[in-house]
C-alpha cells in the first residue's frame, strides 16, 4: 500500500511540473515573459478551459509587455548610435504576441483586443535605416579601402530596413567599388618548346581558379589580357615564375640476390624414388626512378607603390619509378613472387612534358590554398 500511495504521489508531482511548464508559469516565475506567453497561448489552443494557463497568459502578457515598453524607452534616451534597431526589436517583439494572442480564441477572452504597435514599429525602422545610411556615408567620406567596405555593409543593412531608402542602391554600389581589390594575375613563362603545352595546362587551372573564385566578394582577379581589354588598373599584380626546374633525372639501382632452396626434388632414382637436393639462383632486381621537381615562386606587388607585399615559394617533385628482375640459376630458387618481377619487362617513361606536368599539381594545390589564405579576408 505504501509503494502504491507513493508512485501515486510521484505521478501527481509529475503531473504539476509538466503542467507548469505546458501553462508557461516556470518560464513565468523565471521572468521570461515572452516564453511565457508563447506557452500559455499554445496550452489554450489545446485546452481552451484550463484555468491555470488562463492566469498565466494574463499577467505575463501584462508584464511583458511592460518589460518592452520601459526597454524602449531606455533605448530612446540613449546615446547608442543604433538605439533604433533595439527599439524595432521590441515593438516586433510586442506585435508578435499580439499576433499569437489574436490567433487563440480562448486567449482573446483573457486579453481582449492586445495592442499592436504599427506605425511606431514601422518609424523605428525608417530611423534604424536613417542610422545605417549616415553610418555608410561616414564611412565612405574615409576615402579608403577598408572603410568602404564597412560602407557598403552598412548600406547592406540600411536597404534590408528599408529597400529604398534614399539613393541607397547607387552608395551601395559606389562603397563596393571603392572597396573592390583588383588584382591582375601575369602568365607563366617558361622558356622552353618542350614544356610549353604542360606550362600552358598549369596556367589554364590557374585561370580557372581566379575565374571561379568568390571566397571574398571584394576581391576581382583579371588575367593580363582580360585586364589589358578592360583598361583595368590594379591595385595588386600577382606573378609566378619558375625559379628552376629539372624534369627527368635517372637513377637505376640494382640490388643482387643469392638464392638456394633446400629439399628440392631435383631427380630420382632407378627406382623411381625422388631425389632431394638443393637449388640455387643469382637474382638481379632493378630499380628505376626518373625524378622531377620544380620551384615556382609567387610575388604579389602593390601597383601604386611598386612595394612587394608578398612572396613565397612553392616546390614540387613527382618521381616515377619502374622495378624489373632477371636471374641466372635454377628458377625452382625462386619464389612466386620473385618469378613473377622477372616476367617483367622494363618500361618506357613518360614524355618530358608529362613529368613536368605531374610535377606542378602539388604546387598548384599549394598555390591556391595561400591564395585563398591571403585573399579570402583580404
Amino acid at each position: 500500500m505504501k509503494n502504491n500511495s507513493r508512485l501515486r504521489y510521484f505521478i501527481y508531482l509529475s503531473l504539476i511540473i509538466i503542467g507548469g511548464c505546458t501553462t508557461g508559469k516556470n518560464a513565468l516565475q523565471k521572468g521570461d515573459y515572452d516564453s511565457s506567453v508563447e506557452k500559455s497561448v499554445s496550452r489554450l489552443q489545446n485546452s481552451p478551459k484550463n484555468s491555470e494557463a488562463m492566469q498565466v497568459l494574463k499577467t505575463a502578457y501584462d508584464l511583458a509587455v511592460k518589460d518592452h515598453l520601459r526597454k524602449i524607452e531606455e533605448a530612446k534616451a540613449s546615446n547608442d548610435l543604433f538605439r533604433w534597431e533595439s527599439i524595432m526589436y521590441d515593438y516586433q517583439k510586442i506585435n508578435q504576441l499580439a499576433d499569437d494572442i489574436n490567433s487563440c480564441p480562448a486567449c482573446l477572452t483573457v486579453v481582449p483586443g492586445p495592442t499592436k504597435y504599427i506605425n511606431e514599429l514601422a518609424d523605428s525602422k525608417y530611423n534604424a535605416a536613417a542610422a545605417r545610411y549616415n553610418s555608410g556615408l561616414s564611412y565612405l567620406g574615409e576615402n579608403n579601402r577598408q572603410a568602404a567596405k564597412k560602407a557598403y555593409y552598412e548600406f547592406e543593412k540600411t536597404q534590408n530596413l528599408q529597400p529604398n531608402y534614399k539613393d541607397v542602391k547607387a552608395k551601395m554600389e559606389d562603397a563596393y567599388w571603392a572597396a573592390v581589390a583588383r588584382v591582375v594575375v601575369q602568365p607563366i613563362i617558361v622558356n622552353s618548346g618542350t614544356y610549353k603545352l604542360s606550362a600552358d595546362y598549369f596556367q589554364q587551372q590557374i585561370d580557372q581558379f581566379i575565374g571561379s573564385y568568390s571566397r571574398n566578394k571584394f576581391v576581382i582577379f583579371y588575367g593580363e589580357s582580360q585586364a589589358t581589354e578592360q583598361k583595368i588598373v590594379p591595385d595588386q599584380v600577382l606573378s609566378l615564375n619558375f625559379d628552376d626546374f629539372v624534369v627527368g633525372q635517372t637513377y637505376v639501382k640494382e640490388r643482387v640476390e643469392k638464392l638456394k632452396r633446400d629439399s628440392v626434388v631435383i631427380g630420382e632414382t632407378r627406382d623411381k624414388k625422388p631425389v632431394y637436393g638443393t637449388v640455387k639462383a643469382n637474382l638481379s632486381i632493378f630499380e628505376k626512378n626518373i625524378s622531377s621537381s620544380g620551384l615556382l615562386d609567387m610575388s604579389i606587388t602593390d601597383w601604386k607603390t611598386k612595394k612587394l607585399v608578398r612572396q613565397q615559394k612553392f616546390p614540387g617533385t613527382y618521381v616515377w619509378r619502374d622495378s624489373w628482375a632477371s636471374y641466372k640459376g635454377d628458377d625452382r630458387a625462386l619464389s612466386k613472387q620473385q618469378l613473377a618481377i622477372t616476367r617483367r619487362k622494363e618500361q618506357l617513361p613518360p614524355p618530358p612534358s608529362a613529368l613536368f606536368l605531374e610535377f606542378t599539381k602539388p604546387i598548384y594545390t599549394q598555390l591556391v590554398d595561400d591564395i585563398s589564405y591571403y585573399y579570402n579576408n583580404y
